[in-house]
């Protein structure tokens, strides 16, 4: 029987629905936390360095751990994984609502719950990215990708603008309301059948070349190599999530609900981006196409960080949430379809471990150089940054910027 709507038939995959159900409310809960968190330890200290410290603190476990976890993902039971990663998660998501109802005012504690948050996204992150690909029919995985990202990006939008208007009620409500998500979410993993699908081919030891397999194949392969890098020190440089609870306090003065908005404007533009893919997936000038989704990041990162209008400022950060997921399609779709199962978890890890680089220290990164220059112009370097990135890999990987179809 056809269906009236083509981009909404991976729903018949009952596993897949469950599986963007848990992914949605580990995201919304996600984005709550980065608003509940950032406005909290920026309420305590008025300090940039401390907010990039929130950062560094997910970072530093999160690549220690993360190519175990890439290795854990092809080994055990993935969804095994996720719950235990999860549960670990909530518990640390209980950690803050203690704090917050005892009304401490150390942010030491709060930043252990952060390298918390860091040891568990390790496991579950590359996890998630190689699941996907064992849930749906090869060739309905490109369209699966577009309606994962959409619906990710939906709680990508929602998750910041809720988390701030709750804040409004205090701290311990946004974590509750997490805390709540995260338990639902393990509630839904546990209702899927007794086992993800694990590689055949999956090591049974634990070695360090077993480990370090998927960095091999990543290093052998110039278009995968290529499209990570990329959105590694695009993003490493041109991130000013890290510095939005300062444009919210002290640029803007939109207080902790426009803190919200100023964090979900880059996922509306996102979830409209992937709604688009969904519809009309990229079939020509893949490489074209990604290297100017980054480029719009970069251009939109410099307007942001010269805006002092409210409506620009959210209009800058929409149209580079707009780009970041053209980036983030293309990327997603070239590495899984690229990648053997036998190692999809651990080639998954290292495309975590480059997210994560670019992501966490990059907001370490502008908390640094927001203590040395300022907010304002921190940003501006990094929007800079990211433009000559994408110049200079233009040069250094032909191959990607010829890329044609992803398919």
């Amino acid at each position: 029987m056809p269906v009236r709507f083509p981009a909404l038939a991976v729903f018949r995959h009952g596993q897949f629905a469950r599986f963007v159900l848990c992914r949605f409310c580990i995201t919304l809960s996600w984005q709550m936390l980065g608003v509940a968190v950032g406005w909290q330890v920026y309420a305590l200290t008025h300090d940039a360095l401390a907010l990039g410290l929130i950062g560094l603190c997910e970072f530093l476990p999160f690549v220690l751990l993360v190519l175990l976890g890439g290795h854990v993902a092809d080994r055990a039971d993935r969804r095994t994984v996720l719950l235990v990663s999860w549960s670990i998660t909530a518990v640390c998501i209980g950690g803050l609502l203690w704090v917050s109802i005892a009304q401490l005012r150390q942010v030491w504690p709060i930043y252990l719950a952060i390298v918390g948050f860091g040891a568990t996204r390790a496991f579950w992150m590359p996890t998630i990215q190689a699941t996907v690909p064992s849930l749906v029919p090869r060739e309905d995985f490109p369209r699966a990708v577009s309606v994962n990202s959409t619906l990710s990006q939906v709680a990508v939008i929602a998750g910041p603008a809720l988390g701030g208007v709750l804040y409004l009620l205090g701290p311990a409500v946004v974590f509750g309301a997490c805390l709540a998500l995260f338990v639902f979410a393990i509630a839904v993993a546990l209702s899927m059948q007794a086992r993800l699908r694990r590689a055949d081919e999956a090591p049974r030891d634990l070695t360090g070349h077993q480990i370090l397999q998927g960095l091999h194949y990543v290093l052998r392969q110039p278009i995968v190599l290529g499209v990570i890098s990329l959105d590694l020190f695009a993003v490493l440089f041109g991130g000013a999530a890290a510095l939005l609870p300062i444009f919210a306090a002290d640029v803007l003065h939109i207080g902790p609900a426009g803190l919200g908005l100023l964090r979900s404007a880059p996922g509306v533009g996102a979830a409209l981006t992937a709604g688009l893919l969904t519809l009309q997936p990229v079939d020509r000038h893949a490489g074209a196409v990604m290297f100017g989704g980054v480029a719009l990041f970069g251009v939109c990162t410099l307007i942001f960080g010269l805006s002092r209008n409210v409506g620009l400022s959210l209009a800058a950060l929409f149209l580079l949430g707009c780009g970041d997921m053209l980036s983030v399609y293309i990327r997603g779709i070239l590495v899984q379809l690229n990648t053997p199962d036998a190692i999809r978890g651990r080639v998954s890890a290292i495309n975590s471990m480059f997210i994560g680089t670019s992501n966490e220290l990059g907001e370490f990164e502008s908390g640094v150089t927001a203590r040395w220059f300022g907010a304002v112009r921190a940003v501006l370097l990094g929007g800079a940054l990211t433009l000559a990135v994408v110049g200079g890999w233009l040069g250094m990987f032909p191959q990607l910027r010829r890329l044609d179809r992803l398919r």
